[in-house]
């Protein structure tokens, strides 16, 4: 006698590995989970909430330094080297694992000069500029505190950058000068030929080796070849701009941070106008720097803020802030993408998580799937208005929500405004056009503009000569009105 029975394999309800989730099986027809989008948009929600939750961006604060700090340089091919000056002309080399002081310069430069550039060669050394005119060139290796070289310019310094394959560095002072590292005056100098005015950043291209470019007091944007040493492009901004950021994945994108609140991005292929305004500072923005992965940037302000900007959405930035940071000159992207550097007038140099609720540590395969799981939640409900509404929250402090709310109101004010004056514009100019027809019809049989010569015939004709003669004399009599008449409503409007 046979029996048909059930069996199961046991291997298809067991873990294939140790520490695997047990499999689970489920039917996947639609008809079977009517409510299968409510408990995913209930997850999302969750995720969301979860992610605020846990937002604590804030790692450490880093000491050293007296005055403010006025800028910060990351050290090719390593993670964990920041170097930082300030407003009391020390210099202090960070180790970011560590949390420790790896060089300490308490006296770089003269002591009431700032150290206003900071950047290093690709073999590792330092090189650091100031307002008391000089370049010093340092060693990482040596404990000494003397310069290896010192580079003497005619004028204070604002900015240093350099080249990133040649043994070649560039300043911007009253002027932008290109100098050798084995020669101890410029080889170049490159400026604009109707400029005049203060250079205060300077950037080498990541791809291009010939391409520089600067930002000025004057409110221009300016492209050079160093090959040429003349500068070939140049935008005149609304305002002038603090910082500037080359993208390491699009050579041809650059960022500018401004002084009218804003940031922009420009191809440099096309300076006509930029492919994007980012909108969200309350001050002027002092610093810029792109994430090496080119996807978000940062940008440090006046408005004592920090803020992560995703590439190409131009509102809504992650905003970070504290209660005793103060104004922000600087700020950077670590080379691995994973944090954020600030430095203030303070004196501290932070560093801050990229992502707000991000896990520091270990985490397993299990946490990493989940964490992947709520993030595909969010990107998908994003839309859905109480989740859209838990992602945008953000806390600021009241005197940036002040400011905001203050700015927003003389945006909206300034935009009626435009708006209102268009309209009366446009309806001005179709009266002008309605009253020069009607004027024409009521004065066309006057004498002064229309006038005939002769009866021929019983009919009134007028020669060829004649009245080409009327018609430009009516013509001129007519423009003279009409110019009065615009320039009275000009002057009434």
């Amino acid at each position: 006698m046979k029996i048909k029975v059930l069996q199961h394999d046991v291997s298809a309800h067991l873990p294939q590995r140790p520490g695997d989730p047990t499999p689970m099986s489920r039917n996947l027809n639609p008809l079977m989970h009517p409510f299968a989008r409510a408990r995913e948009r209930t997850r999302a929600l969750n995720a969301a909430k979860m992610d605020r939750m846990f937002a604590k961006p804030f790692v450490a604060s880093l000491e050293g330094h007296v005055g403010p700090v006025e800028c910060m340089a990351k050290r090719p091919g390593e993670l964990t080297t920041v170097a930082s000056g300030s407003w009391d002309g020390g210099i202090v080399v960070h180790h970011l694992a560590r949390r420790t002081q790896l060089l300490h310069l308490p006296q770089a430069h003269n002591k009431n000069k700032k150290v206003s550039g900071l950047c290093f060669s690709r073999d590792g050394r330092l090189f650091s500029c100031s307002t008391d005119c000089t370049v010093r060139l340092w060693s990482m290796e040596s404990t000494n505190s003397q310069p290896i070289s010192v580079f003497t310019g005619k004028s204070p310094l604002n900015s240093i950058d350099h080249h990133y394959s040649d043994p070649q560095f560039a300043t911007a002072s009253n002027l932008v000068q290109l100098w050798d590292e084995n020669k101890t005056l410029p080889i170049s100098n490159l400026t604009f030929p109707t400029s005049v005015e203060t250079i205060t950043a300077v950037r080498f291209n990541l791809a291009e080796k010939s391409v520089l470019a600067s930002v000025g007091s004057d409110r221009t944007f300016t492209l050079y070849d160093i090959r040429t040493g003349k500068a070939e492009r140049r935008v005149v901004m609304n305002m002038s701009s603090n910082d500037l950021s080359w993208s390491p994945t699009f050579p041809t994108t650059v960022l500018l941070a401004s002084e009218d609140h804003n940031l922009y991005t420009f191809d440099v292929r096309n300076l006509a106008k930029p492919t994007q305004i980012y909108k969200g500072h309350v001050a002027a923005v002092m610093s810029c720097d792109w994430a090496p992965t080119g996807l978000e940037f940062v940008s440090g302000g006046w408005d004592r803020t920090v803020r992560i900007w995703k590439d190409g959405q131009g509102h809504g930035p992650e905003v970070y802030h504290t209660k005793r940071m103060q104004r922000v000159s600087s700020a950077l992207f670590t080379l691995d993408a994973r944090f954020v550097l600030s430095g203030s007038d303070d004196g501290n140099v932070r560093v801050w998580k990229a992502n707000a609720s991000e896990r520091l540590g270990i985490i397993t395969g299990r946490e990493r799937a989940a964490i992947e799981y709520r993030d595909a939640l969010k990107e998908k409900w994003k839309s859905d208005k109480e989740v859209g509404r838990v992602v945008r929250s953000r806390h600021v402090p009241k005197a940036v929500h002040q400011a905001s709310k203050l700015k927003r109101t003389m945006l909206d004010a300034q935009r009626v405004k435009d708006e209102r004056r268009r309209k009366t514009h446009v309806r001005v100019i179709a009266n002008r056009k309605r009253s020069a027809r009607s004027w024409l019809l009521q004065n066309k049989h006057n004498p002064r503009y229309f006038c005939a010569d002769r009866k021929i015939n019983g009919r009134r004709r007028l020669c060829r000569r004649r009245r080409l003669e009327r018609q430009n004399q009516c013509a001129r009599w007519l423009y003279r009105d009409l110019m009065s008449a615009s320039a009275i409503l000009s002057s009434c409007r």
